[in-house]
């Protein structure tokens, strides 16, 4: 393996922690109803767990309202079911057909836990950022303990890791803020 090769390496690993850190954030409730909400929960659909969003369609007729019309009538249940289970501390109602859920407006207490869980994850991928900087590092060294590339490469290459995870810590550090902003907003 060379050095460009581990440098990319570690490079489309960092750019996949920040999306999977921008992914956790979409489903992060902040107020607003966003169909986005319910990715992470599945629905028991004749014993196989599918995610919500293939069991029905996914609406959001008004800004704090979301309304899902499963494909099937026999899936109410279960779909509310999972809702109760899931941490999004919601109550569906239906009318036989459809599901509603109502989203309350945030509270000051509630809007400053979920800037902490922001921040948590922020700080989350960052350490995996960093343990991506440590390996690709480590792969340099043993290129140059193995004769492989001087030892101003082995410089140049540890500078390039760094620049790559400054870029990257400073990617998730601009999501979080923006987050932060979101939920704080009245």
């Amino acid at each position: 393996m060379t050095v460009k090769e581990i440098l990319d390496t570690a490079k489309e690993k960092m750019s996949k922690s920040c999306a999977v850190y921008e992914r956790d954030m979409q489903s992060l409730r902040a107020g607003r109803a966003n169909p986005r909400l319910l990715d992470r929960i599945t629905v028991d659909y004749y014993g196989t767990p599918t995610p919500l969003n293939q069991v029905g369609n996914i609406s959001s007729p008004e800004p704090r309202m979301l309304v899902i019309a499963p494909w099937e009538v026999s899936l109410i249940k279960p779909i509310e079911k999972a809702i109760q289970m899931s941490d999004l501390g919601l109550n569906p109602s239906n009318d036989g057909k459809i599901i509603r859920l109502i989203f309350p407006e945030l509270n000051e207490e509630r809007r400053k836990e979920l800037t902490k869980v922001a921040r948590k994850g922020c700080e989350e991928t960052k350490v995996a950022i960093r343990a991506i900087r440590r390996d690709a590092i480590e792969q340099v060294k043993k290129l140059k303990k193995d004769a492989l590339i001087t030892e101003d490469d082995q410089r140049k290459a540890e500078e390039d890791a760094q620049k790559i995870t400054d870029k990257a810590i400073k990617d998730v550090d601009a999501l979080c803020a923006a987050k932060e902003k979101e939920i704080m907003e009245l």
